[in-house]
């Protein structure tokens, strides 16, 4: 494969990374203002979305250096 090819899938998954995050975001939307609710979707929709925001707070935790009970100066 050439270098080309690599970069090219390289920046797709970078953009589906980012997608992927806006349909998150997008979901969690329209749950808010009731235009969707979370028995609407598929078990497995479901699962896949539990698990990314697993992740996303185990990841979100791990990069909290700071505390919400620290005092900066």
């Amino acid at each position: 494969m050439t270098s080309d090819q690599d970069r090219f899938k390289q920046d797709l998954s970078a953009l589906d990374a980012e997608f992927i995050r806006v349909l998150e975001d997008l979901i969690d939307a329209l749950i808010a203002n009731g235009t969707l609710r979370l028995t609407d979707l598929p078990p497995q929709a479901l699962e896949k979305l539990a698990r990314r925001k697993r992740a996303r707070e185990r990841l979100q935790g791990a990069l909290n250096l700071i505390s919400d009970d620290d005092v900066i100066l």
